[in-house]
């Protein structure tokens, strides 16, 4: 499983705990009330633990795509036809700036990375 599938998992799980606990609440269930604080509590810990990991998986993947050792913006044409682009270059690798990677690195715009200049 992804991580964000997981993510997505521990959300509902989460809710759902919510949902009971406010039922518990308005049926003043102390036993029931005690057992949904203590399954929120760990899914908090699992969800944090989740979001760790994703984003040390995006600042590996931009560190990686960093250490290619040339980059430059990319024109509108060769993102129309990026398939080209990709054949004529080997290595290329492009972030776009509103995926994850392309957060984490502060782009602005379409970007490719690739061993030598293209």
């Amino acid at each position: 499983m992804n991580l964000n599938q997981e993510l997505q998992n521990l959300n509902n799980r989460m809710d759902k705990c919510q949902r009971k606990l406010a039922a518990a609440i308005q049926r003043d269930d102390k036993v029931i009330m005690k057992q949904f604080k203590n399954e929120l509590q760990k899914l908090k810990k699992k969800v944090q633990n989740v979001k760790h990991r994703q984003s040390a998986e995006v600042s590996s993947k931009s560190k990686d795509v960093k250490s290619l050792a040339f980059n430059r913006v990319l024109t509108k044409a060769e993102q129309a036809d990026m398939g080209k682009l990709k054949k004529s270059v080997k290595g290329l690798v492009v972030v776009h700036p509103m995926t994850a990677v392309g957060r984490g690195m502060g782009l602005k715009e379409v970007t490719g990375f690739a061993p030598k200049p293209f």
